[in-house]
């Protein structure tokens, strides 16, 4: 079995260039933070919907973790309309020696 390290991006590490791969890796992110408030909330589809200000099919895409259909903009816009802070944090990428 071979292994390869990774460079800590699922995103990156299936060939994405690095934007798009750090932004999937956002996108990820605040869809499963949301995925958890629903849960935690014990929430229907059609209740999600309310609270989020969307459809109760855009609820039925988020959990079904379809990445494509979502923007960071409208994620973070149903993170705060579920009460929730979004807090931006940027790091540093380090650059492999050559």
């Amino acid at each position: 079995m071979k292994m390869t390290r990774t460079e800590g991006n699922v995103f990156a590490d299936l060939g994405f260039d690095k934007l798009m791969a750090e932004n999937l890796r956002i996108r990820a992110d605040l869809m499963i933070e949301l995925r958890g408030v629903i849960r935690r909330k014990g929430l229907t589809q059609a209740q999600a919907a309310k609270l989020l200000g969307v459809s109760q099919p855009r609820i039925s895409d988020l959990t079904r973790g379809k990445i494509a259909l979502f923007t960071i903009d409208m994620l973070v816009n149903m993170l705060a309309r579920a009460g929730k802070k979004v807090v931006l944090q940027t790091q540093t990428m380090r650059r492999k020696a050559a």
